[in-house]
């Protein structure tokens, strides 16, 4: 590590005024930034943290939503239980030091290709607010490590539309606990929203052959004449992209089946 200096502001704007000087960046559960300081990949002079903001710690569940403020961590999610699927995906991430700590704010704004919020986001049609504006899950996420978030924004808030059936089934890469492949399957009146995350150089996406199929039928039969493209996915030492593209089927099929 290196010397730098920290900011502890109690509010979102001297947040956002603290993140305006030269080099800071916004510290939320550090479960990421940290052993990326360590590893000198960033060396920002002034650190910002988030975690002094109590209304970016809150939840409110109500009209059909829930709206999670940016420094709540995952152990909390995992405990609300407004948005069952939501809270059971929060309860298996990493361990029990890293729901602690980690944030969902922080994660969608690292938007790590194997994380597991960013599917629960993109296939809830979540609203990611930050301290500027709302921004749509649709166009928030913008590839493997890029978001639409501009230089100083601030995640302050998620808004999940409360589906009327979803499930998010992952298999795990053992090492780390992120997702290999992770599928999160989300049933609204108005059609399906099916999301993919672990597989893709891209980062996160929909499966969108799978939500017209999903759409008009909502089984996992519905599913037994697709295949999910091995176009662009990870290819690495835990499974080529045809390992990929066959667990993304299999995912969606045991989401599906376990959709509540």
């Amino acid at each position: 590590m290196y010397s730098f200096n920290i900011e502890r502001p109690t509010s979102v704007a001297d947040a956002v005024a603290a993140l305006g000087g030269d080099e800071a960046q916004a510290l939320s559960g550090g479960q990421t930034l940290i052993p990326t300081l360590k590893a000198r990949l960033a060396s920002p002079t002034t650190l910002v943290s988030l975690t002094g903001i109590t209304d970016m710690a809150e939840i409110d569940s109500a009209g059909g939503k829930i709206t999670i403020g940016g420094a709540t961590n995952h152990a909390a999610v995992a405990a609300d239980g407004s948005y069952p699927a939501l809270s059971a995906l929060a309860a298996n991430i990493g361990d029990p030091a890293v729901r602690n700590r980690g944030t969902i704010g922080g994660s969608l704004a690292n938007n790590d290709p194997s994380a597991c919020y960013p599917a629960a986001a993109l296939a809830s049609g979540a609203t990611i607010t930050t301290n500027a504006r709302s921004i749509a899950a649709d166009d928030y996420f913008q590839g493997m490590f890029d978001t639409a978030l501009e230089e100083g924004e601030i995640i302050t808030g998620v808004t999940f539309p409360i589906p009327e059936k979803a499930h998010y089934e992952k298999f795990v890469q053992p090492a780390s606990r992120f997702a290999l492949v992770g599928v999160f399957v989300a049933k609204y009146a108005d059609g399906v929203r099916v999301a993919v995350t672990g597989a893709s150089n891209e980062g996160v996406f929909r499966w969108t052959e799978a939500e017209a199929e999903l759409s008009a039928n909502f089984s996992a039969d519905a599913l037994d004449g697709l295949s999910a493209s091995s176009d662009n996915l990870i290819e690495d030492l835990h499974g080529s992209a045809e390992y990929r593209a066959h667990l993304v089927k299999v995912m969606a099929g045991r989401a599906v089946k376990a959709a509540s």
